[in-house]
C-alpha cells in the first residue's frame, strides 16, 4: 500500500485558487465549481503518489529539483515534497512566464 503524505496549501497558493474561481464566476459560477473541483482531485491524487508531477522544467535546468508540477490546464499547479509533506506553493497561468511571476513573488515577498 503506497504511503498517505499531508497536503498544506500555502496563503499564496489559496490566494491563487481563489482569484481564479473568482475570475471565471464572474462569467459562469457553474464553470469555476467544476474548474475549482478539477483542481482540488488533482491534488487530491497526490496523496498516495506526490512523485506523479514533473520536475519544473525551468528550475530543473538550473540545478533545483525540489520543485514539482502538476499541469491543469491553463493551469501550472507548483508544490514541494518535503519529508511526509506536500505543500503547494502556487497555481500559475500557464500562458505566463513562471521565471517572471516567481521572481515578483519574491521581489514583493517582504
Amino acid at each position: 500500500m503506497n504511503p498517505k503524505y499531508k497536503i498544506i496549501w500555502t496563503n499564496v497558493a489559496e490566494n491563487d485558487l481563489k482569484n481564479i474561481i473568482e475570475y471565471i464566476s464572474v462569467d459562469s459560477l457553474q464553470n469555476a465549481l467544476k474548474i475549482l473541483k478539477k483542481i482540488k482531485q488533482k491534488v487530491t491524487n497526490l496523496y498516495t503518489l506526490p512523485e506523479r508531477g514533473r520536475l519544473l522544467p525551468e528550475l530543473q535546468d538550473q540545478g533545483v529539483l525540489q520543485y514539482r508540477e502538476l499541469v491543469i490546464p491553463p493551469w501550472r499547479l507548483i508544490y514541494r515534497i518535503a519529508e511526509r509533506k506536500i505543500f503547494v506553493l502556487s497555481v500559475i497561468d500557464s500562458r505566463q512566464n513562471v521565471e517572471d511571476v516567481l521572481l515578483k513573488r519574491l521581489i514583493y515577498q517582504k
